[in-house]
């Protein structure tokens, strides 16, 4: 098998381990994929930022936006209330944060970025080991 047959080989096992997580996990998994590739793709533009490549820190600042859209997206305002909405609108000045790195090739921009996504990640990775970790069932006592 050649180098080429083997990458390809490679991205192809790549693509159905990616499906099968996908398809397997519980929906708070998949929140943590998104925030994980958010967070990837914001790494990634600011190395293409840094070395000069604005193509490739075009399309990943886009795909991160794309991401943090579909968080905002799934967020349910009825049984979130105050939280969903809040962090509706962090999604939001996210969002437009990364347009302007985009339009001004600003890695603080991205750094800022970077730091509040990770904070909504760290969160959201406590709750689940909250939500992961059975809790010893309550003690109830009866009424006399």
């Amino acid at each position: 098998m050649n180098y080429a047959n083997a990458r390809a080989a490679l991205q192809q096992y790549k693509h159905l381990s990616a499906s099968t997580q996908i398809a397997t996990a519980s929906p708070h998994r998949l929140i943590q994929m998104l925030l994980d590739g958010a967070l990837e793709k914001i790494r990634l533009a600011h190395s293409f930022m840094q070395q000069g490549r604005l193509g490739e820190k075009a399309k990943h600042i886009t795909w991160a936006i794309s991401i943090i859209d579909g968080l905002r997206i799934s967020l349910d305002k009825e049984a979130g209330g105050p939280l969903a909405q809040n962090l509706e609108d962090l999604y939001d000045y996210m969002v437009r944060r990364l347009i302007e790195t985009n339009l001004r090739n600003d890695p603080a921009i991205l750094d800022e970025v970077t730091s509040l996504l990770g904070q909504i990640k760290e969160a959201w990775d406590a709750i689940g080991e909250q939500v992961s970790t059975p809790q010893a069932p309550r003690e109830t006592h009866a009424s006399v």
